[in-house]
């Protein structure tokens, strides 16, 4: 990997002792390869452009501008990756950026960086719609989300409001009321962006924003991370917090970053989680203790997903690290800790039940009917769920405590089409339980995970999860940004 790749210290001293991994920029799209002035925002990483903006070598005006046009592009995907934009807003936030930037003020890494947020959080004066006509009318809200509060403090630029799934309820990222965007690979084909996140990551791949903010009740960010080759960082739920995002799961939901690096979610994620001890330097692979479990999250897994994972755990070994195959048949509690989605459904009926009584045929019919069953769900039932939940996270913290972390594939199917997961209720069922499967036993067990990419240029993307248990959050983007730099292919010349 040449130094152009490496070389991600920004200028800003927030940045400058740490040890950033290279970025395999390839991944994404084939514009990557064309690297120049005014693209920026398409074909570099936050860190990478951070460091521009701190020399001078381009304004935030000039980035928010990129993004807009990318966004408005009629051949593009914009109309279906955002569902408002902050277009006069961007651009005089960009331009007090630049404005502090000539007076010699000391900013902070993302500012003037044009970031994109999910349509569930929370900003003063915008309504808040969850990816659903249900809300449509109803109040904007008093104030911003703490996340949202958290961005504009570093003066990142929030370009606008991202596409989901319905409500978040699915891995798939099917939105039938404004449209699917089109996964970054084999884009004639019309395939899944994966969800629920969905607008998130095509905002990144489509260079419309340099980084998103989404959530992950499942494998809300892993997911589109994963069939995008982006990365996606799901930290321990309790991590960021999460007042003013309108809810799925009060106890399975996270709120997380995906971007193009490691390196870039760990930023990120050091704004949503208020953190002052800085970024992580990158880990020595040699001699890191991978767990790789076979029980559930290797079952049936597609060829190419199989492949790709092999190999990169090939070149991890290679690299120094101790790659260990075990059961771990504590993961096959799963199934019974959330049978069927109960959990989750449970905690969207006490949310959704009023709407569902005036405006039930206003939902997407898919989403409202995975919310139903949780009417059914008594208190008992679901305080015996909460309960196999904690005795599933201590099996889990026991079974997992002498590795480093673990590794599995993010997703054990890369991107069908469309039109294949919409043809019927059944391919739409079995297709989201394939996509969820394996990120949503990591929120069981109140984990955290990056998805890095690991498939060979050209390929169908797929995602490399990293997993660890709670807390672990800075361990585990330590470990990613070495083991970014091992799976992540660049083309060969």
């Amino acid at each position: 990997m040449d130094q152009d790749r490496r070389d991600f210290l920004c200028d800003s001293a927030r940045l400058s002792a740490i040890a950033l991994a290279g970025t395999a920029l390839w991944r994404v799209a084939p514009a990557f390869a064309q690297r120049g002035p005014g693209r920026e925002l398409a074909v570099m990483t936050i860190v990478e452009i951070s460091r521009l903006l701190a020399g001078g070598k381009v304004t935030s005006r000039q980035l928010v501008e990129q993004s807009l046009a990318a966004i408005k592009d009629p051949q593009g995907e914009g109309a279906r990756t955002f569902l408002s934009v902050h277009e006069k807003e961007a651009l005089a936030a960009a331009d007090r950026v630049d404005a502090q930037r000539r007076a010699g003020a000391k900013l902070h890494a993302l500012a003037g960086i044009p970031i994109s947020i999910k349509d569930l959080f929370d900003e003063a004066g915008v309504v808040t719609l969850g990816g659903s006509k249900v809300l449509v009318g109803t109040p904007a809200a008093k104030r911003d989300s703490i996340v949202v509060e958290r961005l504009r403090n570093t003066s990142a630029v929030i370009i606008g409001r991202t596409n989901l799934t319905e409500f978040a309820f699915s891995g798939l990222g099917i939105n039938p009321h404004y449209g699917t965007p089109r996964n970054v690979f084999d884009r004639a084909a019309g395939r899944i962006p994966g969800g629920s996140s969905s607008g998130a990551a095509i905002s990144v791949t489509d260079g419309m924003a340099a980084g998103a903010i989404g959530t992950d009740t499942g494998g809300s960010v892993r997911i589109p991370a994963a069939l995008n080759g982006l990365t996606g960082f799901k930290p321990t739920a309790r991590r960021v917090p999460r007042d003013g995002v309108l809810p799925l799961s009060f106890t399975l939901d996270s709120v997380g970053p995906i971007a193009k690096t490691v390196a870039d979610c760990a930023l990120l994620d050091q704004v949503l989680a208020a953190e002052t001890s800085g970024i992580p330097a990158a880990a020595h692979l040699r001699g890191l203790r991978f767990a790789v479990p076979k029980t559930v999250f290797q079952d049936n897994l597609s060829p190419a997903v199989a492949s790709a994972f092999t190999a990169a755990l090939g070149r991890l070994s290679a690299a120094g690290a101790v790659i260990i195959e075990l059961p771990m048949i504590e993961l096959a509690q799963a199934a019974a800790v959330n049978p069927r989605g109960a959990l989750t459904s449970a905690e969207a009926f006490s949310w959704h039940r009023q709407w569902m009584k005036e405006k039930a045929d206003q939902y997407d019919p898919r989403v409202i009917a995975r919310i139903r069953p949780g009417e059914t769900i008594t208190a008992a039932d679901y305080i015996e769920l909460l309960q196999l939940r904690d005795r599933f996270i201590r099996a889990i913290n026991a079974a997992a405590s002498s590795y480093d972390a673990m590794l599995m594939p993010t997703t054990p199917d890369t991107a069908p089409a469309i039109a294949e997961a919409t043809k019927d209720d059944e391919s739409y069922s079995r297709l989201n339980g394939r996509m969820l499967r394996n990120p949503s036993i990591v929120n069981l067990f109140d984990g955290c995970a990056l998805s890095v990419p690991c498939h060979d240029p050209g390929s169908a993307p797929v995602g490399l999860m990293i997993a660890g248990t709670q807390n672990s959050d800075r361990r585990i983007l330590s470990i990613g940004l070495a083991v970014e730099e091992v799976v992540c292919l660049p083309p060969a010349r």
